[in-house]
């Protein structure tokens, strides 16, 4: 008889890496995020190594009896994996040293727009289908939008010849200006 059953401190490990990882994710600094993803990845690859099954022999035939044989899916997804996660922290660590570079921090800053939300929901200002959708068609919304990356002589040629001006800026948006 094969015993499967998993080994407890390996499931431990698991629960732990991973729910210190979640806890990392949630924090503001783009460095504990990334040792987050990190710490859920690895726990994430121990759980694939746990659910294969026991440790057997290689599984080439000849060699190995086909019940001495390990599963090699769950080593290879793991394999995968590492390589995936390799490049996402790659890219994690280039944007955190870019953003050092650009504002001496790598904190993640707040929406504007959620901002603008919470202080307006906060006295009481906000319907309740505020933050839903407003019924409104997708060409509607696209008119009243304001692009920030147009020049002003865009915004007058969108004013001539569509009639509308570019939403003004509202007296909760002191972080827009």
């Amino acid at each position: 008889m094969i015993v499967m059953a998993p080994s407890l401190v390996l499931v431990v490990l698991v629960a732990v890496l991973v729910g210190t990882g979640v806890y990392l994710l949630l924090e503001r600094s783009l460095s504990r995020v990334i040792i987050g993803i990190a710490l859920i990845s690895n726990g994430v690859n121990v759980l694939m190594l746990v659910a294969g099954g026991r440790a057997g022999g290689a599984p080439i035939l000849g060699e190995t009896a086909p019940e001495d044989m390990s599963d090699p899916l769950p080593q290879a997804m793991v394999l995968t994996a590492i390589v995936i996660t390799l490049g996402m922290t790659a890219f994690l660590l280039a944007m955190a040293y870019r953003s050092w570079q650009l504002n001496g921090h790598d904190e993640v800053q707040d929406d504007l727009e959620d901002r603008r939300l919470a202080r307006r929901a906060a006295r009481d200002e906000l319907s309740e289908r505020a933050t839903d959708d407003a019924g409104t068609t997708l060409a509607q919304d696209a008119a009243q939008a304001r692009d920030e990356t147009s020049t002003a002589e865009e915004d007058e040629l969108a004013h001539a010849t569509h009639g509308h001006h570019p939403p003004a800026l509202g007296a909760d948006d002191e972080e827009a200006r």
